[in-house]
């Protein structure tokens, strides 16, 4: 874990004005983002909790908080939710969101936690693979697409619900959303079917090469962007939660070596930092002032971390 709080910034001056090209996210840890589309608010798994366990005194616990409270973020107009594990479905927070408005797109069976925590019937969809959810009044949709990974929060629960990678598309703008998966051909077809993309957010950390079907990791997020068709990439999954054996920094210490080798457009903002894929500026290494050895150059510094040959089954 990092030795300190990672750099972040406070969103909320710049969410007071709409993005000038249409399209801005923000990543707030992990796979939580604020998706600004058409003039729609969009989050996405969104956890505020300070763990990603089903305890509240044991298991993986935030080593950097979120960088706005939840109750900062107003006119949220959908949640999405891509399936049920604990470092994306996330009962404190969304105990917190029973009293808002906003409907809530999901994976099928998820539903049923979200009624059980409170959430009103009539706020949830389920959707299944290539099924669409249209915002009322609005031209936003959300189309659950195919991911590989599975399902659980429990011992007598798994691959019970459904998993996702969801499309969020507004008018001219489309933004692809990974959840948690391994590589999977079905990508290709995602691209073909609902690219092309104005922003791809993939995930790339608590992997293992022994996970490759179920996490992506830095290489295979590459070649899924290829499979994808492309376009600027935003990495989620990653400094937040200690959830695998290598360093909490070396997603994106390897993304950084390899992505301009790959020709890729890598969106890596601060946590907190609102940016518009379009405007996107070079990638600063900001993660490497919290650790003395984050500050050795990417080229110096392994990409595959040194870690056991084998790993158990993650719970994420």
């Amino acid at each position: 874990m990092p030795q300190q709080p990672l750099p972040s910034l406070n969103p909320l001056a710049t969410w007071a004005y709409r993005p000038q090209s249409g399209l801005r996210v923000t990543w707030l840890g992990h796979s939580t983002t604020l998706i600004e589309i058409g003039g729609h608010r969009v989050l996405t798994d969104p956890v505020w909790g300070p763990r990603a366990s089903p305890s509240r005194l044991i298991g993986p616990k935030r080593f950097q908080p979120v960088p706005v409270p939840l109750r900062a973020l107003r006119e949220i107009d959908l949640v999405i939710i891509s399936h049920d594990h604990y470092d994306h479905l996330d009962y404190p927070t969304i105990r917190q969101l029973v009293n808002s408005p906003a409907p809530m797109v999901t994976s099928l069976g998820v539903g049923a936690h979200l009624e059980r925590w409170g959430i009103a019937a009539e706020r949830i969809t389920e959707l299944d693979w290539w099924e669409v959810y249209h915002l009322p009044g609005s031209e936003l949709t959300v189309t659950a697409a195919p991911s590989q990974h599975f399902s659980g929060r429990g011992l007598k629960d798994r691959n019970a619900t459904l998993w996702s990678s969801m499309v969020i598309r507004c008018a001219d703008q489309a933004v692809f959303f990974s959840g948690d998966t391994g590589l999977t051909t079905e990508y290709r077809t995602i691209g073909e079917r609902l690219g092309p993309f104005n922003l791809v957010m993939l995930e790339v950390g608590a992997y293992h090469p022994a996970w490759g079907d179920i996490h992506l990791g830095p290489d295979n997020a590459l070649a899924a962007l290829a499979l994808l068709g492309g376009g600027p990439f935003l990495p989620v999954h990653w400094g937040t939660f200690s959830l695998a054996m290598h360093s909490w920094d070396q997603p994106a210490e390897a993304l950084l070596t390899l992505g301009p080798k790959a020709g890729v457009q890598l969106v890596m903002p601060r946590l907190g930092e609102p940016v518009e894929p379009t405007r996107a500026e070079r990638v600063e290494a900001w993660w490497r002032v919290v650790d003395t050895t984050g500050n050795e150059p990417a080229a110096d510094r392994p990409l595959v971390p040194t870690i056991p040959k084998a790993m158990p089954w993650p719970l994420d």
